[in-house]
């Protein structure tokens, strides 16, 4: 993990994974038509996947499918969903400049940690796949049989804060939390953190807008907005 350098007044961001630093939106939706192919279900299209996306996941297939999925519809779609999109996530690359944003955040002594859903023992080589697992103080992935831990983002959320507080002082007051959902907004807000939401994930931007925090089109310019929403 990185070295911390900065001089505990700098903005700490917390990143999300999917959809935000892992440029992966095209790998969920193809993961999500071969789970629905393998139930003699319609594709999706991007469009209508952002336009419905919702968590927890269940209440999203819902929405696609005009009713509640049975248990067994439901664990068809869970394993397959997830057999496709880990054969593919290796060859997905991360969001545009990231690596280089990253970089330059820890050269200039600012801190990042990340924060996702993704199961940790799936997460950490991924970060080492892509030369980036060093640039983070702290990294939580998804652990336990329940995979997204108790209480979902919220609660994970709760945990990643508690944990770099006492190791590295960092404050809710001063951390902004960049993700793609809304549920990295409510996660941010459960804790006391500002949140900043990208586009380029799983929600449309008319979904995004509805959390009440900002929105951005670029990483760039979510970290730009981090600094100064942050600042006293």
């Amino acid at each position: 993990m990185a070295q911390v350098t900065g001089d505990g007044l700098s903005v700490h961001i917390v990143w999300d994974w999917n959809g935000t630093l892992l440029c992966d939106i095209g790998a969920v939706v193809e993961a999500t038509n071969a789970a629905f192919d393998e139930l003699g279900l319609p594709t999706i299209t991007l469009e209508r996947y952002r336009e419905l996306y919702c968590v927890p996941v269940p209440r999203f297939y819902e929405r696609l499918l005009g009713r509640a999925p049975t248990a067994e519809e439901w664990a068809v779609m869970d394993e397959t969903f997830h057999r496709h999109y880990w054969r593919a996530a290796e060859g997905v690359p991360l969001e545009e400049g990231a690596a280089e944003m990253l970089a330059a955040r820890q050269a200039a002594g600012h801190t990042q940690s990340l924060c996702s859903l993704a199961p940790h023992d799936r997460l950490l080589p991924l970060l080492r796949t892509h030369g980036i697992a060093e640039r983070f103080v702290r990294v939580d992935g998804a652990t336990g049989p329940t995979g997204g831990g108790r209480g979902g983002k919220a609660g994970q959320m709760e945990r990643h804060l508690r944990e770099l507080a006492a190791a590295h002082a960092v404050s809710p007051g001063r951390t902004v939390v960049i993700g793609d959902a809304v549920d990295d907004a409510v996660a941010a807000a459960h804790v006391g953190a500002r949140a900043v939401l990208f586009t380029g994930g799983s929600h449309s931007r008319a979904s995004l807008e509805e959390a009440g925090v900002p929105v951005v089109d670029s990483l760039a310019e979510a970290v730009e907005v981090a600094e100064r929403i942050a600042r006293p």
